[in-house]
C-alpha cells in the first residue's frame, strides 16, 4: 500500500488578506460548520465586520439552539497583545458570552491569559483560543483544521448537559421530534435548503447566503400555527428597501406575506403563516411539505431581492 505524506501549508496560500479572504471563507456554512463542531456547538452568522464604536468584530453570531452572542476575532498570525485587547472589547460590545480568537499560533502567556478570563469570569462567559492549520497530501486540495489550544472548564460537560434529552419537557421533546423528521423529509426531496441540525425549540433557522438574514420556520402549539418568515436580526434598512418590493416580491412567491417591521426593536420579519395543529402526528408530512415549499420560494426570491438591495 503506498501512502502519501502528510504536509503542512502556510495559511497565507489560501488566505492573503485576513478580512477580505479568510473572514468570507469562515462565514460560509459549511466552513463555519467546522468550527461548530469542533467547539461543539451550532454556529450561525448575523454579520461580518460589525461595528464596535471605532472598531469591526471580524464575524457577530450565534448559537443556533439558545440565541447566545457570539464574537469571533481571526488572525492569520501568531497572537499578540493587540489583538487579545480587541477580542475583550467585541466581547463586551456585543454582550457576547462565546469567544472565539482564530490563530495561526497562540503565545504561551496569551493561552495563560485566556486560561486566567475563563477561571476567573462566571460561567456564562466561555472564551476560546483556537489554532488555525491546513494540511495537503501531495497535490490535493488544502484541508482546513481547527484545533482548541484553550477553552472553558468543564466545557464538554457543560454542552453535553445543555443540549441532552434527559431534562426536556414533554412539548421541547416534540419539538425536537418534529424538526429531526422536517429534516429527513426535506432531505428525502434532495431539497436544496441548508438543513442544519434540530434542537429543542419551535424555530427552526435555514440560511440562504446574506449574512443579514435568514429563513426561521416556526411552530406554535398553542396558536396551531406553523409560520416561514425572513428574519433581519439587525438590518432596520434592509427590511424598509424590501418593503419598498412588497408587491413585486409577492406577485414572484404568489403568496401575501405579513410584513413587521418591530418598532423599537432591531429585528423586523417577513412572515406567512398556515394553520397547523402539531399534536397531530399523522399530518406532519403535510405540514413539512408545506414548510419545505414555502421556505425554499422563500430562498429563492428573497436571496435575489437582497443581493439587489445590497449592490
Amino acid at each position: 500500500m503506498e501512502l502519501g505524506k502528510l504536509q503542512k501549508v502556510d495559511l497565507r496560500k489560501a488566505w492573503k488578506h485576513e478580512a477580505l479572504d479568510f473572514t468570507n471563507w469562515l462565514a460560509r456554512d459549511e466552513n463555519l460548520g467546522l468550527l461548530s463542531d469542533e467547539i461543539g456547538i451550532g454556529l450561525q452568522v448575523i454579520q461580518t465586520e460589525a461595528s464596535v464604536g471605532k472598531f469591526n468584530v471580524d464575524i457577530l453570531a450565534e448559537e443556533e439552539n439558545t440565541g447566545r452572542k457570539v464574537v469571533i476575532e481571526n488572525q492569520l498570525e501568531t497572537t499578540d497583545h493587540s489583538h487579545l485587547g480587541q477580542v475583550i472589547t467585541y466581547a463586551s460590545g456585543y454582550d457576547a458570552e462565546i469567544i472565539i480568537w482564530i490563530v495561526k499560533d497562540v503565545r504561551d502567556e496569551h493561552k495563560q491569559a485566556i486560561d486566567w478570563l475563563n477561571e476567573h469570569t462566571d460561567e456564562k462567559i466561555n472564551f476560546f483560543a483556537i489554532k488555525m492549520e491546513l494540511w495537503q497530501i501531495g497535490n490535493s486540495p488544502f484541508a482546513p483544521k481547527f484545533q482548541i489550544i484553550s477553552k472553558p472548564n468543564d466545557w464538554a460537560k457543560a454542552i453535553k448537559k445543555s443540549t441532552g434529552q434527559s431534562a426536556l419537557t414533554d412539548t421541547k421533546l416534540l419539538q425536537l421530534d418534529f424538526w429531526n423528521k422536517f429534516k429527513e423529509y426535506a432531505q428525502s426531496n434532495n431539497s436544496k435548503l441548508r438543513l442544519r441540525k434540530a434542537y429543542p425549540q419551535h424555530w427552526y433557522d435555514i440560511s440562504f447566503g446574506s449574512s443579514e438574514a435568514h429563513i426561521s420556520l416556526t411552530i406554535n402549539s398553542q396558536s396551531n400555527q406553523i409560520a416561514c418568515e425572513v428574519y433581519i436580526p439587525n438590518s432596520k434598512d434592509l427590511f424598509y428597501e424590501l418593503e419598498k418590493q412588497e408587491d413585486k416580491i409577492e406577485q414572484e412567491l404568489d403568496m401575501k406575506l405579513e410584513w413587521m417591521a418591530l418598532e423599537g426593536k432591531k429585528a423586523s420579519r417577513i412572515k406567512i403563516s398556515s394553520e397547523a395543529d402539531i399534536n397531530d402526528s399523522e399530518k406532519w408530512n403535510e405540514y413539512f411539505e408545506w414548510l419545505e415549499n414555502t421556505a425554499s420560494k422563500f430562498q429563492k426570491v428573497f436571496l435575489k431581492n437582497v443581493n439587489r438591495v445590497k449592490k
